[in-house]
């Protein structure tokens, strides 16, 4: 989950006036979110990358092709045409560097046990826990002859059978704020666990175990090219956890840039050209939340616009084409577990860039403190919107993965990706989401986790695709 620098000490609840201890995060009276009265936090200059997808050793991905010279993609040709291209060509050209007084840094750091206090108000229950109470409603017996007595009412304290039911008691209504009117116990929040199947593409996100609710979102899907072929597509955003509304920025985001792609791709645009384009609808559903009365009202000047970074893949019969801004990675997991998986997304953050300047290594600069800065998301404040786009012909089937980093702080490498991931995750992908998603969170669960998995080749539009 995407953090900026951390925020000023405040020694009393700005909503209930309760006092609080060093460290907190949110109030422990009443749950109040610390970290939207942060102080500005200082500006910090960013060393320019090249964005260019480092080669993977041991995977034998063909050379690039020309853009059109203006940092875009050649806009429609077929799929199967594309030998593989990147958006701003090969090697892509490095960014001239921001100025100095540019703003901005976001800090992305995985959260250490006493950074994130365990927030108690909605335990995890089972399934069985949580399903509300049968309730049967007597039926009345239609008749001429002589009336029959009306069935007795329920008792007061039973809520109707369309409103909603306390997970705890079983018998309460749940009043509009989410506690329930009988024993007072909070419920679970749509957004706390999301599973999501669309054809052969599946994705989970969870709000893991630190967090007092998830702010990141997904959006998968399957539609067809022009010709017929089938095309997988798959988004993943991670909020900026700092930034006013970090889940209103992620969903946003999600929805925007899959509405964009699962559009475009049916009236023949270049699968890469649309990725670019789903990028820019997602960065403008961002920028209009900062202009929405309710930011206005919330966000002081010293805080920042609702952000959130993006990932993104797109699978048709022969082309992987990935999107990124931020920090949120794509892997690529052959079936076949003999030969090398490999990452495909450079990360938008300080430790990247050490890495692509020379001045440290990978292990090293990611053992930095400063080493999840991210240094590009999508927001009213970003300095430059910068969308990295890339495009692959694998030569063997495989699984992508689209994951925030609440997953890959547990699977950096991708050895440890393809490690943790079931050997049947082509076969049954919302299974192996699952699985990796159960791997973060048995590791500890920091962050909110969120992964989406798309086999590859893209299989034939079946009954349950959409």
């Amino acid at each position: 989950m995407s953090q900026m620098p951390q925020q000023a000490a405040v020694s009393k609840c700005p909503s209930c006036e309760e006092p609080l201890e060093s460290g907190d995060r949110f109030c422990g009276a009443c749950g109040y979110d610390l970290s939207v009265v942060p102080a500005r936090p200082e500006d910090s200059p960013t060393l320019a990358i090249n964005g260019a997808v480092p080669a993977q050793e041991g995977v034998d991905w063909p050379v690039a092709r020309d853009s059109d010279g203006h940092g875009h993609p050649a806009p429609v040709h077929a799929a199967a045409e594309l030998p593989g291209t990147d958006s701003g060509g090969s090697p892509l050209p490095p960014p001239p560097p921001p100025p100095a007084a540019a703003p901005g840094v976001r800090f992305d750091r995985p959260g250490e046990p006493d950074e994130y206090p365990l927030q108690a108000p909605d335990p995890r229950l089972t399934a069985e826990q949580a399903a509300p109470a049968e309730q049967t409603v007597p039926a009345q017996q239609a008749t001429t002859a002589e009336p029959v007595a009306p069935a007795a009412p329920a008792p007061p304290t039973a809520p109707a059978a369309a409103e909603k039911v306390c997970v705890a008691c079983r018998a309460g209504r749940v009043d509009d704020d989410g506690y329930c009117e009988n024993c007072g116990h909070a419920q679970p929040r749509e957004r706390d666990h999301m599973e999501q199947e669309s054809g052969p593409v599946a994705a989970v996100s969870d709000r893991g175990l630190r967090h007092h609710r998830n702010e990141d979102a997904f959006s998968v899907g399957c539609t067809a090219l022009p010709d017929g072929a089938p095309a997988s597509v798959a988004i993943v955003c991670d909020g900026v956890s700092s930034a006013t509304r970090p889940d209103d920025a992620s969903l946003a985001a999600s929805r925007a840039a899959g509405a964009s792609l699962l559009g475009a791709l049916p009236r023949g645009t270049h699968p890469q050209q649309a990725m670019h384009d789903a990028i820019l609808a997602a960065s403008q559903a961002v920028n209009a939340l900062a202009d929405e009365p309710a930011t206005a009202r919330e966000q002081a000047p010293h805080q920042n616009a609702p952000a959130c970074t993006l990932v993104g893949a797109v699978v048709t019969a022969g082309l992987l084409v990935v999107g990124w801004v931020g920090d949120s990675r794509v892997y690529w997991v052959p079936a076949d577990r003999s030969t090398p998986p490999a990452r495909l997304t450079e990360d938008d953050s300080w430790a990247a860039q050490m890495v692509a300047a020379g001045l440290m290594s990978e292990a090293e600069a990611y053992a930095d403190e400063r080493a999840h800065a991210i240094t590009g998301w999508l927001g009213a404040d970003a300095y430059e919107l910068e969308p990295h786009t890339a495009s692959f012909k694998p030569d063997r089937p495989g699984v992508v993965v689209v994951c925030t980093d609440g997953l890959w702080n547990y699977a950096e490498s991708a050895e440890e990706m393809a490690e943790a991931m079931p050997l049947d995750a082509a076969v049954r992908p919302l299974h192996g989401a699952r699985v990796l998603v159960g791997h973060a969170l048995d590791g500890g669960g920091h962050d909110n986790v969120t992964v989406a998995l798309l086999p590859f080749p893209a299989p034939p539009q079946g009954a349950g695709s959409a």
